[in-house]
């Protein structure tokens, strides 16, 4: 079934979202519950798509790659395409920041600040890198027959993007764009209990004049609708975010048509704090590193290094400020915290707050569920902070993603370094110190893709994104991003004519007229 609407409504009166392929709205017989996290009541509907699903939708963007309408626009069509999007995305933004809060959890000013606005900068900056992009450049004019070089960078193919439940209109901004910009064609898979951010950026996106069947989208589960697209033979390359242990899933099932990946995978950040830092700083962005969004971000600080003479003050400091932040209702404006996203997510997160107790640590505050008027219902999970941690404790060197930080002394700066980097992951790390240049070179000592000094979360647009070690392979954002979805081509031109200084002889002898 297809339809020229995104969204209808259900027999239940709720919104019901269809899927997106081939230019169509396209429903499914069976459907899933969308539910708000914080009130657990299901606000929406979605289509559930099953294998036929995906096969319609990667013939349809190998249809469109192979017309070759969007491929062959120019570079600066393309982003007027982008910047038209992101237009309509910025005149939505109050309607898609209520809406990420309801389905996902986010306290309102984190959604309209980082849910909605991440993905506005970051659209047009991508448009901006499809203007000024390297698409073709000269090589050196070399050799013993007088060559010309050119290298050109084209586009792959289908692409097939995974989305996440945690960001997912900012993940779908960050699988599509780079994917569109470089002139391939794209199938997003968006997680179904957060369904509505890759639709909506289907339907600005067909709204600002991207030809049908570029970009698609489908709804349903990783095992099953996920593990399908990945290993699909005609999607060329799969950009996927997630956990470490689904990610070397997805490069399995990849391996067999030897498709190139972006993986972006899990973290477990340590956040150093030098003796010269500025504690009034350093204690707010501790906090920050570990609870935004309730802990619920690959790249978040959830080991805390101390200086053993400041553990103690430090400690009281954060203990202290986290009393003052508000855990709620994610529509109210005085909200810090919000739930995490399921059930599930609160029962793993609770089972490792245990885990933590049982191997020693100390609870410095949190440790449960709230409880009381507003928390009837709702997954919700205290912020948690452990001192009396050791590094090889699971509730420091696993992903528990929920609000829950492990705090970690140390002597000396080598201690801590070292610490730091004993972990499988390597996706972000965090330096505190009032003296830049002794931060920098510890900085430099950190295996992480992204290191922050005295901030974090700083997820600029204009530089790489990625992983060291198990958090994952490839880069997000920058021009890195426009390089992964696309593949070198050299072109090399006689500009001799002369038959007599070339090879040929090595095989044929005296050349013809010799």
């Amino acid at each position: 079934m297809s339809s020229n609407e995104r969204a209808a409504v259900d027999r239940d009166g709720l919104p019901h979202y269809r899927m997106f392929i081939g230019g169509a709205w396209v429903d499914s017989e069976e459907k899933y519950e969308v539910v708000n996290p914080a009130t657990e009541e299901v606000i929406a509907t979605a289509a559930k798509a099953d294998t036929s699903h995906v096969d319609a939708a990667v013939a349809a963007a190998n249809e469109a790659y192979s017309a070759g309408a969007w491929r062959n626009t120019a570079p600066v069509d393309r982003a007027a395409v982008i910047d038209r999007a992101a237009a309509l995305l910025e005149s939505r933004a109050a309607e898609l920041a209520e809406l990420g809060s309801r389905e996902c959890g986010f306290p309102l000013r984190l959604s309209e600040a980082i849910c909605v606005g991440f993905p506005l900068t970051h659209m047009r900056n991508f448009a901006e890198l499809t203007r000024r992009y390297a698409w073709e450049r000269p090589g050196p004019v070399t050799g013993q027959v007088l060559n010309a070089q050119l290298v050109r960078r084209e586009p792959i193919g289908v692409c097939g993007g995974i989305v996440p439940w945690n960001f997912p209109l900012v993940l779908a901004v960050w699988k599509a764009l780079p994917a569109l910009a470089a002139g391939n064609s794209v199938v997003l898979k968006t997680d179904e209990k957060t369904p509505t951010g890759a639709l909506e950026l289907a339907a600005i996106l067909r709204e600002s004049g991207l030809p049908d069947g570029v970009c698609n989208v489908v709804v349903g589960d990783g095992p099953t609708i996920g593990a399908y697209l990945v290993a699909h033979p005609d999607v060329r390359r799969v950009s996927f975010t997630g956990s470490t242990q689904t990610g070397r899933q997805v490069m399995r099932d990849a391996a067999a048509g030897l498709k190139q990946l972006t993986l972006e995978l899990g973290g477990k950040g340590p956040n150093i704090v030098l003796d010269d830092a500025d504690l009034d700083a350093a204690v707010d962005g501790a906090a920050y590193a570990f609870l935004l969004h309730a802990g619920q971000g690959c790249e978040s600080g959830t080991r805390l290094l101390l200086p053993s003479a400041l553990h103690d003050e430090f400690v009281q400091r954060l203990v202290g400020r986290l009393k003052t932040l508000k855990v709620g209702d994610p529509l109210d404006p005085a909200t810090d915290i919000g739930p995490v996203m399921s059930a599930r997510q609160r029962e793993r997160v609770l089972r490792y707050i245990e885990r933590g107790r049982a191997e020693g640590a100390t609870l410095a505050c949190g440790g449960g569920a709230p409880s009381g008027p507003g928390f009837e219902k709702g997954y919700w999970v205290e912020p948690t902070v452990f001192t009396n941690v050791r590094n090889d404790m699971c509730v420091a060197r696993e992903e528990i993603f929920g609000p829950v930080l492990s705090v970690l002394a140390y002597d000396s700066v080598d201690e801590a370094v070292e610490i730091a980097n004993d972990t499988e992951y390597g996706l972000s790390a965090g330096v505190w110190s009032q003296d830049n240049q002794r931060a920098l070179e510890v900085a430099e000592r950190l295996e992480a893709g992204s290191v922050w000094i005295n901030d974090w979360h700083n997820i600029s647009e204009h530089v790489p994104f990625g992983g060291y070690k198990q958090s994952g392979v490839g880069r997000e954002l920058g021009p890195d991003a426009l390089d992964e979805f696309t593949q070198a081509k050299s072109i090399t031109i006689d500009l001799s004519g002369r038959v007599d200084r070339r090879a040929y002889g090595l095989v044929l002898g005296t050349p013809l007229g010799g």
